[in-house]
């Protein structure tokens, strides 16, 4: 519900501009003296753009006592503007950008509760064709109407067109599908830690890579999971018990103070960090987002991101750890990396991430390629960051290029190195009705 309640409230800001004109011109305020402007705008968006009334009471009874006159005003609008859709209707900086509308609908399928075969099969039965894995970013891109993909990289996530709305969907209400871009799933993927390890989620909320994470341990192990918002914390706690996470410990608290030294994370082998950052990779924010940081703005988060980093490093028992920032800016990404790896010298090193994927890190420094990038126009994802850091050890081998966990458990769809024995799939235990 708040999820909703977000996206309609962001709808009606992107549509305020025409809303005033149909309110003027439909002379609703003066009808309704006792009508708030602000709630009048929300009312005839869901109205007339959105999924129709879902409110109760007077609110819609009134909404509805003055629907023909608002209906004849938007067709009066659309025939001044020469124009046949509401879009259009829109001035050009508030339309949804290329950047976001080429970008899909990605669905990762929630393991903990259910299987990939069966989410296929129930939406099967509710009218999409299912057009197997996709084998390009192409296919992806040329996606449309009742149709959907098994994506070519990641085995759990299943790919529908842009503007398929699925918050209304029973297996999302009931936990079984998560709706997460597909970039946001690489962290915890290539973090990848088999069943029974001890992990941090260091800034966590609003939990889906903690539900990730929990579904690539199959529940078996332990998960910490840290974020000092009291409010981020609550919704987190909501969405790991719909998505049937346990063996969570969540915490409202600052990562930073984090004791690496307490027994309690004596056996923490793995590390999710995704710290706060610019966010000027997220392509699907509505009006009023905030302009480009400035200089002084990167330099602060960035000063923030590596002093996290840094702090996750030192966790005496750990292996891997990922980093990811859904920024852009080589500030954030590459220079972190490299000053952070400076300090630390020959303690840790990058692993090359998902070799097979295209965008690779900036040239900041010699082995940044190890490092892999995520945008819209190359990968159809929002933009992102992803180094992974492995803890050196004398005489090891090198750096593997997969998680641990994908090594031990191949997952559908993957490609298994060569000479490896398929392993058998296990049939989940329950299945989506």
């Amino acid at each position: 519900h708040v999820r909703q309640l977000y996206a309609l409230v962001s709808e009606t800001l992107r549509y305020a501009s025409v809303l005033e004109k149909l309110l003027d011109g439909a002379a609703l305020l003066q009808a309704e003296k006792k009508l708030p402007p602000q709630l009048a705008k929300v009312l005839v968006y869901d109205l007339l753009f959105g999924k129709g009334l879902k409110c109760g009471g007077r609110w819609k009874a009134l909404a509805r006592r003055h629907r023909a006159r608002l209906e004849a005003e938007l067709a009066r609008m659309k025939v001044r503007h020469k124009v046949s859709r509401n879009e259009d209707l829109l001035a050009p900086e508030q339309a949804v950008s290329p950047a976001a509308s080429q970008v899909p609908r990605y669905i990762r399928v929630n393991t903990l509760k259910t299987c990939v075969d069966d989410v296929i099969d129930f939406f099967k039965r509710q009218g999409y064709t299912y057009l197997g894995k996709a084998a390009s970013v192409e296919e992806l891109k040329a996606l449309s109407g009742k149709k959907f993909l098994l994506d070519l990289h990641l085995p759990e996530l299943l790919v529908f067109p842009s503007q398929t709305d699925l918050h209304d969907n029973l297996l999302y209400t009931s936990g079984h599908i998560i709706l997460q871009d597909k970039a946001s799933c690489l962290p915890a993927f290539l973090l990848g830690p088999v069943a029974g390890s001890h992990v941090i989620d260091a800034c966590a909320a609003p939990g889906n890579k903690t539900s990730h994470l929990a579904a690539i341990l199959k529940n078996k192990g332990q998960i910490f999971a840290f974020d000092v918002d009291p409010k981020r914390v609550a919704t987190m706690n909501t969405l790991l018990t719909r998505a049937g996470v346990t063996g969570c410990q969540l915490a409202q608290q600052d990562f930073l103070t984090v004791d690496p030294r307490d027994p309690k994370y004596s056996r923490v082998t793995h590390i999710l960090l995704d710290p706060s950052c610019s966010g000027s990779g997220m392509v699907t924010r509505g009006p009023g987002q905030e302009a480009a940081p400035s200089a002084e703005r990167l330099q602060a988060l960035a000063a923030f991101q590596q002093r996290v980093l840094n702090h996750a490093l030192s966790f005496p028992a750990l292996q891997r750890l990922v980093y990811s920032t859904c920024s852009l800016h080589q500030e954030e990404n590459e220079d972190v990396v490299k000053a952070v790896l400076q300090e630390w010298g020959s303690a840790f090193r990058l692993v090359p991430a998902f070799p097979s994927w295209p965008c690779r890190g900036l040239a900041a420094f010699s082995g940044a390629e190890s490092c892999l990038r995520a945008s819209p126009a190359e990968t159809l994802t929002h933009g992102f960051f992803v180094a992974v850091l492995e803890r050196c050890r004398e005489g090891a081998a090198a750096p593997s290029s997969l998680p641990a966990a994908a090594k031990e458990n191949p997952r559908p769809g993957e490609r298994m190195e060569p000479g490896a024995a398929p392993k058998k799939r296990k049939k989940k235990k329950q299945r989506v009705k």
